[in-house]
């Protein structure tokens, strides 16, 4: 017996070393010799599941995982592993639904609790996202992304000063995020901020001069600030079909 699991471990490394290498087939036969000898060695089964991923055979991957969790009710990755394949189907509920017994089985992996919030918010559960998201900055302050999807969350729920706070942190990390910019600009505009919210319409429409509903936002925060060259902004962007802009061209007149 000694040795059958001494040979399972070789078997293990070298498969280990062919899906590092990217050589997923050839990482499947080796966990499938490992299992053989061994049936419910975990790890194996949870590389040769990521195997089955990566080369996009997802009823494999998921009957993987679905055996893990049969072996091991708690391991974690197994129903992230499942949460992630329906989100790449996308089926949040179904995602979201394992996403969160991953999370109960390990509230401190950042990865599952980030998807598991971007899963939520997909399903509109946005007070519920935000508090998951803000658990997963907790894990990891330094990561942009907690950060944007909790400022769409907190928008949503008309949280507008948190939301305005989730933006600033994001664009902290990650100065080139456009989108956080144009949101961060919208919750300015809104609370009256029209020369700070002016200042990101202008970063947003010089990373993407096509973004007509920046155009618009630009064109109302100028007439705010009594700058006269809103009105231009604001008919070219209602030209270009902005409802936005054709709302607020009465501004102009």
């Amino acid at each position: 017996h000694l040795i059958t699991c001494v040979s399972c471990f070789g078997r293990f490394t070298e498969g280990e070393r062919y899906f590092r290498q990217g050589e997923y087939e050839n990482a499947i036969s080796e966990f499938n010799r490992t299992l053989f000898l061994n049936v419910n060695d975990i790890k194996s089964l949870h590389l040769r599941a990521r195997s089955y991923e990566e080369l996009e055979e997802f009823d494999k991957a998921v009957e993987d995982y679905q055996t893990i969790i049969q072996y091991d009710p708690t391991y974690a990755q197994a129903y992230a592993g499942i949460g992630k394949l329906y989100w790449k189907r996308e089926d949040y509920k179904n995602a979201q639904k394992y996403l969160l017994f991953a999370a109960k089985e390990d509230d401190k992996d950042f990865d599952i609790l980030l998807m598991l919030g971007r899963a939520m918010l997909m399903n509109e559960d946005y007070q519920s996202a935000d508090e998951f998201l803000q658990l997963a900055k907790e894990l990891n302050p330094t990561d942009s992304r907690a950060y944007f999807y909790q400022g769409m969350a907190r928008s949503q729920i008309g949280d507008i000063l948190g939301a305005a706070g989730s933006f600033n942190m994001c664009l902290r990390y990650d100065p080139e995020n456009i989108t956080a910019k144009y949101n961060r600009g919208l919750i300015l505009l809104l609370i009256g901020n029209s020369d700070w919210a002016l200042e990101d319409f202008e970063d947003v429409l010089k990373a993407n001069p096509n973004h007509i509903e920046a155009l618009a936002r630009r064109g109302n925060a100028k007439i705010d600030i009594d700058d006269p060259s809103g009105c231009k902004d604001l008919r070219e962007a209602a030209e270009k079909g902005s409802l936005y802009a054709q709302m607020n061209l009465e501004r102009c007149e």
